[in-house]
This record gives C-alpha cells, sequence and structure tokens, in this order.
C-alpha cells in the first residue's frame, strides 16, 4: 500500500517550495534535464496521450531566439536562469497512439479529423504534464518560476515552425535566490474554492 510522504517532502514539493524571480549562478546539467524528464514522464494523461512536449533552452543561442517573444517584465530573468523550459502541446499526439495505448487497436481513430478539435485535450493534458514537471523539478531539488507573459506566436514560430506544436507557458528552472522571493501570498481556504457533494 501506498505510504503518505513525510512532512519534509510534502514542504518540499508544495507548502515551502516557491515560485522563483530569480536564479543563483549555478548551472543545471543536462543529466538533471534527462532526470527530470524520466521522472515527469509517469504523471497520468488521458488516454496516456502525453501531449507535451519540452524546449529546454539552455544556450545562449536558443536563448537568443526566445527573447523577442518575451514581455519586458520576464525578460532579464528569463534570460540569466539557468534553464527556461518551453511546456508545448502537440496537436497531433494522436500519431503515438498505437505506441502509448496499445492495447486499444483504434485508439488513433478517437481523435482523427481536424486539428482544432484536438486543441482542448491536448491543452488539458499537456498542461497537466507541465505541472507534473515542476512536482519533479521540486522533487529533484531545482526550483522552478513559472509563468505567461510572452507572444506565444513568436515563440511557436521560433520553436515549432513546421510542426502541429503549440506553446503554452514558461518554466525557468534552476537553483533560486532566496533574496528575491517575493512575500508568501494568500490561497482560498476550502470553503471558499472547494466542497464535498
Amino acid at each position: 500500500m501506498t505510504q503518505a510522504l513525510d512532512d519534509r517532502a510534502l514542504d518540499q514539493l508544495f507548502r515551502t517550495a516557491r515560485s522563483q524571480n530569480a536564479f543563483l549562478d549555478t548551472p543545471v546539467t543536462d543529466e538533471q534535464l534527462h532526470a527530470l524528464y524520466e521522472l515527469l514522464k509517469w504523471g497520468p494523461t488521458a488516454a496516456n496521450t502525453t501531449p507535451a512536449r519540452f524546449v529546454f533552452v539552455k544556450s545562449a543561442e536558443a536563448k537568443a531566439r526566445l527573447a523577442p517573444a518575451l514581455d519586458a517584465g520576464n525578460l532579464d530573468k528569463t534570460l540569466a536562469a539557468p534553464v527556461t523550459v518551453i511546456i508545448g502541446f502537440d496537436l497531433d499526439f494522436h500519431e503515438k497512439t498505437p505506441l502509448l495505448f496499445p492495447h486499444v487497436a483504434d485508439a488513433k481513430s478517437w481523435f482523427e479529423g481536424p486539428r482544432e478539435n484536438r486543441h482542448e485535450g491536448a491543452l488539458r493534458n499537456g498542461s497537466l504534464q507541465g505541472a507534473y514537471l515542476m512536482l519533479a523539478a521540486r522533487a529533484l531539488g531545482l526550483d522552478c518560476g513559472p509563468m505567461s507573459g510572452f507572444d506565444n506566436a513568436k515563440v511557436d514560430e521560433a520553436f515549432f515552425t513546421g510542426t502541429a506544436i503549440k506553446s503554452n507557458f514558461l518554466v525557468n528552472l534552476g537553483h533560486g535566490d532566496p533574496a528575491k522571493v517575493f512575500p508568501r501570498l494568500p490561497r482560498l481556504s476550502f470553503d471558499e474554492a472547494a466542497r464535498i457533494e
């Protein structure tokens, strides 16, 4: 039977983990990025479609391609982050269904038709995978700074031209600078955000 995580692990994943605005000058290795993907890939998606696609923007050349798409308020912190992950979603995710959902022979046919008909599912499940990435990063000792504040069309042109992949959101990765973290913001109470029926 699965056991609950201890308080230290829960703190690292949720309670004391913070969205980071700046990062220390500590590199994130390619090995860490591979380990991150190997962990996040196990998160569930509908029919195991796994539509998320990840671009780990790390080199100076890749950062230069990303920079024109960033809003002014996100530019400096993103270029200074060791890695920025573009969380995208593949509108042709169904092409991988025979591999990913093999016990149903015609699963690919569930998603055939115009790409726009796959948008909602690709966005929803790709967003889940982006959240798994953040939890996996925290579990591996990395900090995250998720954000919008960029021009999706420019990102898509710079990184996904000629594909069916669309950008969703960005996550800066590294070791956060505790001196640059904003004060903890409030959250809604259970009664404000949830109910049991």
